[in-house]
C-alpha cells in the first residue's frame, strides 16, 4: 500500500471525515497537525499547489486533494486502485 498523508487541524470536520474513510478502509496514514505550526502549513500549500484549507491528503506523494475529493473517488471506484 502507498504511503498516505493527510494535513489536518484537530477542529476540522472535514479532517475527521476524511480520517474515518481512510481508517474505514484499513489504511495506515501519516497526520500532519498545522494547527500551530506556520511553517508546516507554508509546507502543504506549497505541496498542494497553493490549496490552503485542510485537510490536503497525498496518496504516494501525489496530491488528491481534501475530503470532498477523497470521498468523490472512493465513490467512483478510483480510490482503492491509487492505494495499492
Amino acid at each position: 500500500m502507498k504511503p498516505v498523508e493527510i494535513y489536518t487541524t484537530p477542529t476540522c470536520p472535514y479532517c475527521h471525515a476524511a480520517k474515518r474513510l481512510l481508517t474505514k478502509k484499513g489504511v495506515a496514514f501519516t497526520e500532519i497537525d498545522v494547527s500551530r505550526d506556520p511553517a508546516l502549513r507554508s509546507k502543504m500549500t506549497a505541496r498542494a499547489g497553493g490549496s490552503h484549507t485542510v485537510p490536503q491528503i497525498f496518496i504516494g506523494g501525489t496530491h488528491v486533494g481534501g475530503c470532498d475529493d477523497i470521498h468523490a473517488l472512493d465513490h467512483a471506484g478510483k480510490l482503492d486502485p491509487m492505494l495499492a
